[in-house]
C-alpha cells in the first residue's frame, strides 16, 4: 500500500514524492487509490474557485483558476491525454495507425476542440459554485474522474501496447478494490447538492458512464488502453460529473 500511494501521487500529481517499488502489484494499489488523489486535487480546485468568488471575481475567472491549478498540479497530463486520444479516434483509423497518431507531439484540430470544450465546461460549472459547495463539487468531480481510471484498469481490460503506462496498469484492479472505491465516492457525493441527496450519486454514475463509454470505444478501436486513454477518461468523467452536479444551480 505505501508503494501504491507513492505511485499514485507520482502518476497523478507533480508532488516531489520519492518513488517506491514500481510493479503491477503497486500499480494496482495506485489505481485503486487514484480517486483519493483526485478528490484532494478537486478540493483544491474548488477552494480556489470559492476564494475568488468570495473576493468578487467573475464566476468564469474563479472556475478557470481552479481548473488551471489542477493542470499545474498534474503537469496537464490528463488534458494532453484527452487531446491525443481524441485525435487518434477522430482519425477514423484503428490499431497501430491510430496509436501512431496519438504518439505525435503535435495536437490536431479534434484535440484542440476537445481541450477547449472540456476546459470551458469545467471552468464554467465550477465557477458557478461558492463556499463549501465548490470544494465538495470539485472533490466529487475529480474523484470520479480518477475512479473512471480505476474502472478502466479492472481485470479483463487489455493494454493497447506492450509497454508504457497502459501495460503497467491494465488489469491490475480487482473487484473488491473497485467496489470499495465506487461506494466511497458515491457516498461522499450524497451531500454535494443540498436538498437533493440522490443527485450527487447520480452525477458520479453519469461520470463513470461517460468515462466507460470512452474507454470501451478506445478498446475497440485501439485494442486496449494506453496512458493517453486513461487521461482522456479522467477529463471526460470529471466533466460529466460536475455538469450534473450543477444542473440545479
Amino acid at each position: 500500500m505505501p508503494d501504491g500511494l507513492r505511485l499514485a501521487l507520482t502518476t497523478f500529481t507533480v508532488l516531489p514524492v520519492r518513488a517506491g517499488r514500481v510493479d503491477r502489484s503497486a500499480a494496482g494499489a495506485a489505481m485503486g487509490l487514484a480517486p483519493l488523489v483526485g478528490a484532494a486535487l478537486g478540493a483544491a480546485a474548488g477552494g480556489t474557485a470559492a476564494l475568488l468568488h468570495a473576493a468578487g471575481a467573475p464566476d468564469l475567472v474563479g472556475g478557470a483558476a481552479g481548473v488551471g491549478l489542477v493542470a499545474l498540479l498534474t503537469r496537464g497530463l490528463h488534458l494532453d491525454g484527452l487531446a491525443d486520444t481524441v485525435d487518434g479516434l477522430g482519425s477514423y483509423r484503428s490499431g497501430p495507425a491510430a496509436l501512431e497518431i496519438m504518439k505525435r507531439p503535435d495536437i490536431g484540430p479534434f484535440g484542440v476542440v476537445a481541450l477547449v470544450v472540456v476546459v470551458l465546461l469545467q471552468a464554467g460549472a465550477l465557477g458557478g459554485l461558492s463556499g463549501a459547495g465548490a470544494v465538495l463539487a470539485g472533490a466529487v468531480a475529480l474523484g470520479t474522474g480518477r475512479l473512471a481510471v480505476t474502472w478502466a484498469c479492472r481485470r479483463g481490460v487489455p493494454a493497447a501496447r506492450p509497454d508504457g503506462l497502459g501495460a503497467l496498469v491494465a488489469g491490475t484492479v480487482r473487484a473488491p478494490a473497485l467496489a470499495v472505491g465506487t461506494v466511497l465516492v458515491a457516498a461522499a457525493a450524497v451531500p454535494a447538492v443540498p436538498g437533493r441527496p440522490w443527485q450527487g450519486p447520480l452525477a458520479v454514475a453519469a461520470g463513470l458512464l461517460a468515462g466507460g463509454l470512452l474507454v470501451g470505444h478506445a478498446v475497440r478501436r485501439l485494442g486496449g488502453i494506453t496512458g493517453d486513454v486513461l487521461g482522456a477518461a479522467v477529463e471526460v468523467a470529471a466533466t460529466a460529473t460536475v455538469l450534473v452536479l450543477v444542473l440545479t444551480h
